[in-house]
C-alpha cells in the first residue's frame, strides 16, 4: 500500500484528536492485517469510492480511550460505551476521512465518502468490502489504544 495514500489518514487522525480533544496519540508500527476482528471496543467504518479507488477506512478505540476522548471533547466522562460515545466515534471517523479526502484531492485522487457505520462490543468484526490488503496501525495513549485500518483495491 502506497505511503502517499496512507499518510493523509494518519495525519488527519492526529489533527482531529489534537484539535477536538487536545490529545496526542503516539503512532506504532503498521502491519498487514489478516483477520476481521477489531482490536478496539468501538469502531467507526466508512466506505470510499471514486474513479481511481475503492476502499474503506476504520478506526477502533479501546473503551477507556473512547471514554477519555468523550471527556476531553464534551466534558462528559461516560463509564462505558454508550450511544453518545458511538455518535462521537462516527463523527471522528467522518472528520478523519474528510481530512484525508482533502489532502488526497490535492494530489489528484478524488472519491466520495459513505456515511460512517459504528459497531461496538467485545470481539466485533470489521468487514472491508475491498479486495486489497488491509493495513492496520496502532496508536498509543495513556488512556488506551486506537487502531486505524485502511483497505483499498488497486489504485489506478
Amino acid at each position: 500500500m502506497n505511503a502517499e495514500f496512507v499518510n493523509p489518514f494518519l495525519q488527519a487522525l492526529q489533527n482531529v484528536l489534537s484539535m477536538m480533544a487536545q490529545m496526542e496519540l503516539k503512532p506504532g508500527k503498521a502491519q498487514l492485517k489478516k483477520d476481521e476482528y477489531a482490536r478496539g471496543d468501538v469502531s467507526g467504518i466508512i466506505g470510499m469510492v471514486g474513479p481511481q479507488i475503492k476502499g474503506s477506512f476504520s478506526i477502533s478505540f479501546e473503551e477507556n480511550l473512547a471514554c477519555e476522548i468523550m471527556n476531553k471533547m464534551l466534558g462528559e466522562l461516560p463509564n462505558s460505551i454508550n450511544e453518545d460515545v458511538c455518535d462521537m466515534v462516527g463523527e471522528i471517523t467522518n472528520m478523519v476521512t474528510g481530512g484525508a479526502k482533502k489532502t488526497l484531492g490535492e494530489k489528484g485522487y478524488d472519491f466520495d465518502m459513505a456515511t460512517p457505520i459504528v459497531v461496538s462490543g467485545k470481539d466485533h468484526t470489521i468487514s472491508h468490502k475491498s479486495e486489497g490488503s488491509k493495513l492496520i496501525m496502532p496508536f498509543n495513549h495513556v488512556a488506551g489504544k486506537a487502531y486505524i485500518e485502511i483497505c483499498f483495491d488497486k489504485i489506478k
